[in-house]
C-alpha cells in the first residue's frame, strides 16, 4: 500500500510557483504558528509545506520529505486524496453549513450511525466537536451533569496520568500532565489529579514483573479516588496509548483492573482516542485493541484524515439516558460540532477505510515497523523503543546501563538546537518531544510499509549517530 512520489508541480518555466522569501516575511511579520518560539525564525526561513502526496509532503522550495508523524497524528489515508476533497466540495454544494443546535442534517445523522456501529458495547450517541481538546471538555462537562442528573452532584473531580496531553481548553488543559504546558494559564479548572502512568522503561515499582506494573499503575487509580473521595470523583480520563512522554502502552491487564476500579467506584472511564482512534493501532478504536470498554470516547483528528477538521465525544446509552427524558438537555455546543461538510468528508474518509482495509494493513505490518525500528537499539544514545500500531516512541539517554537521561540544558541542544532540523534536513518529518524524557515520536500515514520503515531507520540512524558524536 506504499506510493509511488510525484514530482513537485512546477510552472511552465520550470520554476516553482511560490514566493518562498515573500510568504516567509508574511509568515514571520503575521502569522502567529501553534506551540512555536517564534523568535526562532528572526533570523531563519519558516519551514513552508505545500503540497502532499501519499506518505510525502513537499516545502515550497519543492523538497520531499517523509511524513513520518501524518501532519500530527492525523493523516491516517495519506495526502493528495482526490475522493475526499470532492466529498467536501460536494456537500458544500449542496448544504455548506447548518448547526445542530435543535436541527439535525443528513451528513451528521449518517456519520454519528456509522460511529455507533463501530463503537463498543452501548456507546451509541455521538455528540460532535470540531476537535480533540473540545471532545475532552465535553467528556468532563458531560460527566458532571450526568452525576447530578442521578443525585449524586459532589462527583466533579477527575483523574489522569502525569505527563499525558489531553487538549488546551481550561478544562482539558486541567486534566493534562504536563506542568510546562498549564504554568502559564493557572489557575486552572479545580478537581484534577493525577497519577502514575505506564512507563515501564522507568517504573518506579516492579520493574521486572510488566503484569505486575500494570496491576500497580491501576490501583494507584483506586487509591487516588479513595484519597479524594469516591462520592467527589466523577471520571478516569486515558489513552489506550499515552502519547505525551513517548507511547506508553498499558501493561496486560491494566485497562481491565481500571474497569474494575471505576465500576466499584461509580466513576465513569473516559477513553481519550484523539490519536489512538481511526486505526492508528490497527482497530477502529484503540479500546478494542486493548479489550475494554469506556463510557465514553473521545476522538478527532483521523476521523478525516485532517482534510477537515470534527471531533466527537461517543457516549453509553446509560450516560445519555438522563439527558433524553423530560425537559433535561445538555447545554453546551460549538458552532462549527459536526459540521456538514466535515461529517461528509468522515464518511468518504472511513469508506477508505473499509475499501482498502486500512485497519488490516496496519495490523499485518505493526511487527515489521516495531522490528525495524528496534534496530536502532544498538545505537548508544538509544534506550527504549516502544509503541503499539503505528504509533511509536524513542527514548533518548546518556547511558543505556543507568537510562541516565539528558538535564534541560542537554534536553534544549539536542532537540532544539540539533535534532529537530538535522531530521527534517534529511528528509524526514517527525516530532523531538521534550514534554517528559527526550522522545522521538513517530506515527506515519497508516498506507506506508517495508519501504518507508526502512527510510525512517535510515535516516534516524544517521541523525542519531551525529548528535551521539556531538554530545
Amino acid at each position: 500500500m506504499t506510493t509511488t512520489p510525484v514530482e513537485p508541480t512546477v510552472n511552465e518555466h520550470g520554476a516553482q510557483p511560490f514566493d518562498a522569501d515573500g510568504l516567509s516575511a508574511k509568515a514571520r511579520e503575521h502569522l502567529w504558528m501553534h506551540f512555536t518560539r517564534m523568535s526562532s525564525y528572526a533570523q531563519a526561513p519558516v519551514p513552508t509545506i505545500v503540497r502532499g502526496e501519499g506518505a510525502r509532503i513537499y516545502d515550497v522550495a519543492g523538497r520531499e520529505y517523509l511524513d513520518g508523524l501524518a501532519g500530527l497524528f492525523v493523516v491516517q489515508a495519506g495526502h493528495g486524496r482526490e475522493e475526499l476533497a470532492r466529498a467536501a466540495y460536494d456537500q458544500a454544494k449542496e448544504l455548506a453549513f447548518f448547526p445542530l443546535w435543535s436541527y439535525a442534517h443528513p451528513p451528521a445523522i449518517e456519520l454519528a450511525d456509522r460511529l455507533a456501529s463501530y463503537a463498543p458495547g452501548d456507546l451509541n450517541k455521538v455528540f460532535f466537536t470540531t476537535g480533540g481538546g473540545e471532545a475532552v471538555e465535553t467528556a468532563w462537562k458531560l460527566a458532571k451533569q450526568y452525576f447530578k442528573l442521578v443525585g449524586k452532584p459532589m462527583k466533579h473531580k477527575v483523574i489522569s496520568r502525569a505527563v499525558a496531553y489531553h487538549g488546551t481548553p481550561q478544562g482539558a488543559l486541567s486534566i493534562t500532565g504536563i506542568p510546562d504546558a498549564k504554568k502559564y494559564f493557572e489557575p486552572l479548572v479545580p478537581g484534577a489529579h493525577k497519577v502514575p502512568n505506564t512507563n515501564f522503561y522507568r517504573a518506579p515499582e516492579h520493574s521486572d514483573d510488566l503484569e505486575a506494573f500494570g496491576r500497580w499503575a491501576a490501583d494507584q487509580i483506586d487509591f487516588a479516588i479513595e484519597m479524594e473521595g469516591p462520592d467527589t470523583v466523577a471520571a478516569v480520563f486515558l489513552e489506550p496509548v499515552q502519547n505525551s512522554g513517548g507511547c506508553f502502552t498499558p501493561p496486560p491487564g491494566y485497562f481491565q483492573r481500571v474497569r474494575e476500579i471505576c465500576d466499584k467506584h461509580d466513576v465513569l472511564l473516559v477513553s481519550d482516542e484523539v490519536i489512538c482512534a481511526f486505526g492508528r493501532l490497527g482497530t477502529m478504536f484503540g479500546c478494542d485493541k486493548f479489550g475494554y470498554i469506556p463510557d465514553m470516547i473521545t476522538c478527532a483528528k483521523g476521523l478525516t484524515s485532517g482534510y477537515s477538521p470534527i471531533g466527537a465525544c461517543i457516549v453509553s446509552d446509560r450516560i445519555a439516558a438522563p439527558f433524553w427524558q423530560g425537559d433535561q438537555s445538555f447545554p453546551h455546543g460549538y458552532t462549527f460540532g459536526g459540521h456538514p461538510v466535515s461529517a461528509a468528508v468522515a464518511m468518504a474518509n472511513l469508506d477508505i477505510f473499509e475499501r482498502e482495509g486500512i485497519t488490516q494493513h496496519v495490523l499485518q505490518n505493526e511487527g515489521a515497523f516495531r522490528s525495524t525500528l528496534e534496530k536502532l537499539l544498538d545505537l548508544p544514545i538509544v534506550g527504549d523503543v516502544r509503541g503499539d500500531g503505528y504509533f511509536y516512541g524513542i527514548e533518548l539517554v546518556k547511558d543505556k546501563v543507568t537510562k541516565e537521561t539528558f538535564d534541560d540544558d542537554e534536553a534544549e541542544r539536542l532537540l532544539r538546537g540539533f535534532m529537530s532540523k538535522a531530521l527534517f534536513d534529511a528528509g524526514l518529518y517527525c516530532r523531538a518531544d521534550d514534554r517528559g524524557d527526550p522522545v522521538i515520536q513517530l506515527s506515519p500515514p497508516l498506507i506506508v510499509g517495508q519501504p518507508e520503515f526502512d527510510e525512517i531507520e535510515g535516516i534516524l540512524r544517521s541523525v542519531l549517530t551525529q548528535a551521539w558524536s556531538r554530545l
